[in-house]
């Protein structure tokens, strides 16, 4: 075989297997819960505050080919909340805070997904908390780590769009900002 026949078929192998539609596809679908996060962050008093929820539910579908066919959702236990102490879990569990009686959890269900290019996204949906339903825009990294998806996105939310800490809360002894942090941990399909 001649050495521009050699040529010939590596370039159209390398063409054929390195611009695959394919090639770098990968499939989302199963949330490992015990390997996902859910954590936010504020400031009580001009100090940090880190808390965590350990109760949520997230369901995902979300295949890199066509990303603005995914779909997620996001269902969170809110008496799973821990703020750092015992009196902080029950008053954030009173009506003032999340009235966990009357609204036991939080949802985010996305509406459509934007691709931003270089694995990063926009999940755009609807969050709906203490029975006030807001559209807001989540921005997500993906990150493949074998066939392991990690979708690290943050939020920034006010409080005060969801009426949570009302009343003598909504001064500044507790920021109105609550900065949102998630990671979903998925197998690939």
């Amino acid at each position: 075989m001649s050495p521009r026949s050699l040529r010939t078929i590596a370039l159209a192998v390398t063409f054929t297997l390195g611009s695959s539609p394919g090639a770098d596809a990968a499939e989302y679908t199963n949330v490992n819960p015990s390997a996902s996060t859910l954590s936010f962050t504020y400031n009580q008093m001009g100090s940090k505050v880190y808390g965590t929820f350990g109760k949520f539910v997230g369901t995902l579908d979300f295949d890199t080919e066509h990303p603005e066919a995914a779909r997620a959702k996001l269902t969170i236990d809110l008496d799973s909340i821990d703020a750092g102490s015992e009196d902080a879990n029950t008053e954030l569990q009173k009506p003032a805070w999340f009235d966990t009686t009357a609204y036991p959890v939080a949802i985010f269900e996305s509406t459509r997904i934007k691709d931003l290019g270089n694995n990063r996204y926009q999940f755009i949906g609807n969050l709906t908390l203490r029975g006030l339903t807001k559209e807001v825009t989540v921005p997500v990294l993906l990150k493949s780590e074998r066939t392991i998806g990690i979708f690290d996105a943050e939020l920034l939310l006010k409080r005060s769009d969801f009426n949570v800490g009302a009343g003598e809360w909504s001064d500044s002894f507790v920021s109105d900002d609550i900065d949102i942090r998630l990671r979903i941990v998925t197998p690939e399909h």
